[in-house]
């Protein structure tokens, strides 16, 4: 359930907009003004912000960055505010919603929030089995470990998980432990206490915190630090946290959920991970294979991405083609369902006529797979028709670099499948990008980013 925040009135259009956010399953909270709502994220958390711009949003925007609440924003207006929409997107407002609200955006800017709140679409009897076993497991109090390769879905299992236990009426809050560093990590999910660190001008619950009475998922669990990890297992032992500066530990109730597409037995034996920990968060374990292994499951979801962005992009609804479809089966989908999910998105925006055809299907070629090794005799140099050639004269950084922009380009963006396929880390990974843009070089943006008709130029 997508925790949503109003900054403004209800009386008007902004609570139209509230009001067709919670008919999509959202759960409102409301603040009057930029220091209410600022007060509310740092207590409770959210995980969208909608914003009239008659408020002072650059100010709060300012703030949110100053404390490092990553809480998109979303600014709400008419046509007649564009001065002010202008100012808040250039303040670092993630959105313009224009008002009087449409259904069909409010619904697909929740969804890109939740990143696929649905419940999991499956027909294989592999998935069917999964998925019993799942809900035969969401009434406990248990943690879970989800397995799985990248983008087979963990997160819609979590949540599914958490709408079918005793806890579905509380918070469910997840967190990739890969998509910070480790020094923000920490807070985020302990929390701080004012003057904790530069910055930390107010008090701040961290997400355990925020999911109190309900489900903490932490995904890319296989990411987090060694130390992280120690003070991760007193808390589930203890169920109390210790924020970043505090006097006191503070007492949580909440279910642990994890997930990722390591093998965390491999990671304890080679040091990386701890094995008390593993055995605090393996209590029961839920494997999702991956799409290749459940062929049944491939044309179901590309039903469901083509509605779904269909009606995001104001689209007619469109079936696909016989030959389409058997295009999509033939196809082994390396990146699972979220390359399936960008494959029907891009096919839904490139068809025309009454069906989606295969000539609207573009698939991505496979990954590269590992280059051979090459051994090199020392009376016999390499020929020059072999690849490795035409490395020879090229800087070891340039050779770096173009492997790794060229995987993370197969791989649709998705970081996450592309370290894996490099062998490093996702820390590793995502400080080579950012060296790259600060060289001047296009990366390619990671998938489930809000389509681009939504954004102001």
């Amino acid at each position: 359930m997508t925790r949503l925040l109003i900054l403004g009135s209800l009386s008007g259009e902004l609570g139209q907009a509230a009001r067709l956010a919670s008919a999509r399953g959202a759960a409102l909270v409301q603040a009057e003004g930029v220091t209410g709502a600022l007060a509310q994220l740092r207590g409770t958390g959210a995980d969208l912000v909608l914003a009239d711009v008659t408020h002072d949003l650059p100010w709060l925007l300012e703030r949110l960055t100053e404390e490092r609440i990553a809480t998109p924003v979303i600014a709400c207006g008419r046509n007649a505010d564009a001065d002010a929409v202008l100012r808040a997107i250039r303040a670092g407002a993630r959105e313009f919603l224009p008002l009087p609200p449409d259904a069909d955006l409010i619904a697909a800017m929740l969804s890109a929030v939740a990143e696929g709140p649905d419940a999991p679409v499956y027909r294989d009897p592999a998935m069917a089995a999964l998925m019993a076993r799942a809900e035969q497991l969401a009434r406990a109090e248990a943690s879970v470990l989800v397995t799985g390769e990248s983008g087979t879905g963990k997160e819609v299992l979590a949540r599914h998980i958490h709408t079918h236990s005793r806890r579905q009426r509380g918070p469910f809050v997840a967190l990739n432990c890969a998509a910070l560093p480790e020094t923000l990590l920490e807070s985020e999910l302990f929390g701080h206490e004012k003057g904790a660190f530069s910055g930390a001008v107010a008090a701040r619950r961290g997400r355990f915190e925020q999911a109190e009475g309900g489900t903490l998922l932490l995904d890319e669990i296989g990411e987090m630090d060694l130390r992280l990890q120690a003070k991760l297992l007193r808390v589930i032992q203890e169920r109390e946290v210790d924020r970043l500066g505090g006097t006191g530990p503070v007492r949580v109730d909440v279910r642990i959920l994890a997930a990722t597409n390591r093998d965390l037995p491999s990671e304890v034996r080679a040091g990386r991970f701890r094995e008390d920990l593993y055995f605090r968060l393996n209590v029961v374990a839920l494997h999702i294979p991956p799409l290749r292994a459940r062929p049944g499951d491939i044309l179901p979801l590309a039903e469901h991405f083509a509605l779904r962005y269909a009606d995001a992009n104001g689209l007619p609804r469109r079936p696909l083609a016989q030959l389409a479809a058997s295009r999509l089966l033939a196809h082994s989908w390396p990146g699972n369902v979220r390359e399936l999910e960008n494959t029907l998105h891009r096919a839904v925006l490139l068809a025309h006529g009454p069906e989606i055809t295969p000539d609207a299907i573009e698939l991505m070629a496979p990954p590269p797979e590992a280059a051979p090794t090459v051994t090199i005799a020392a009376t016999a140099p390499a020929s020059p028709a072999e690849p490795i050639a035409a490395l020879v004269g090229r800087r070891m950084d340039e050779v770096e670099r173009d492997l790794i922009l060229e995987t993370l380009g197969r791989c649709l963006g998705n970081r996450t499948r592309a370290a894996e396929i490099l062998g490093i880390s996702i820390r590793t990974l995502r400080n080579k990008l950012a060296e790259y843009r600060g060289q001047g070089l296009p990366v390619p943006p990671a998938p489930g980013q809000m389509p681009d008709s939504w954004k102001v130029a």
